[in-house]
């Protein structure tokens, strides 16, 4: 291989690492910039949701709150990355898109309601247990790199145990989904809707 692509090579690796790097770290000065936008940004969402009323405006304003929320939680994950700031962050996005989730549902009415407050914590529930599930995954990987194996087992044991909630709290909340569409019935009807949804979610 001649000199010249030598260099090019090194070169290319060298500018792949700093790319990297940068990727990874992140100064105050970048820092502080991101977190006056992202307030600025938030204003002027806020300001927007001023031009309408009602349940549309709750809307609104639900959504520009959770923007932000979530843009800081992800800001904090990248200026000082750990499992607690990225868990941090899935949750700000899951506690965002719940609180939207609620205000639409302010739009409907009756059991029809009930139902979308019900899928919304479904939603929510689900955002939650996977958040939860990831964080305890990467703490496993980080202590299998470190540890004796009896650690890295206990570790693996723990992901386990957080897998097997996880799933216990998706199949509850489910159930109360179904269970709620159940209420537009009636007598024998009702309870044949009720006895499928605890077969199904194994209730």
């Amino acid at each position: 291989m001649k000199k010249t692509n030598l260099t090019a090579l090194a070169t290319a690796i060298l500018l792949t690492f700093s790319v990297g790097a940068m990727a990874e770290t992140m100064s105050k000065t970048d820092y502080k910039a991101s977190k006056d936008s992202i307030s600025s940004e938030y204003k002027a969402a806020k300001q927007k949701c001023d031009s309408l009323s009602g349940n549309a405006k709750d809307i609104c304003k639900a959504e520009a709150k959770g923007n932000e929320n979530v843009a800081k939680a992800e800001l904090e994950a990248k200026y000082e990355p750990s499992e607690k700031a990225r868990y941090k962050a899935l949750m700000a996005k899951a506690d965002a898109n719940y609180k939207v989730a609620k205000e639409r549902c302010d739009d409907k009415a009756g059991n029809a309601k009930d139902v979308c407050m019900k899928e919304a914590k479904a939603a929510y529930v689900h955002a939650k247990a996977n958040a939860k599930v990831q964080m305890k995954s990467l703490q496993a990987d980080e202590k299998a790199d470190n540890a004796s194996a009896e650690a890295n087992m206990k570790a693996k044991e723990k992901t386990s145990d957080a897998q097997h909630q996880a799933a216990k709290d998706k199949r509850a909340a489910d159930f109360a989904v179904a269970k709620e569409k159940c209420e537009t019935y009636s007598g024998d009807t009702k309870e044949r809707c009720i006895n499928q949804a605890k077969a199904q979610f194994g209730m």
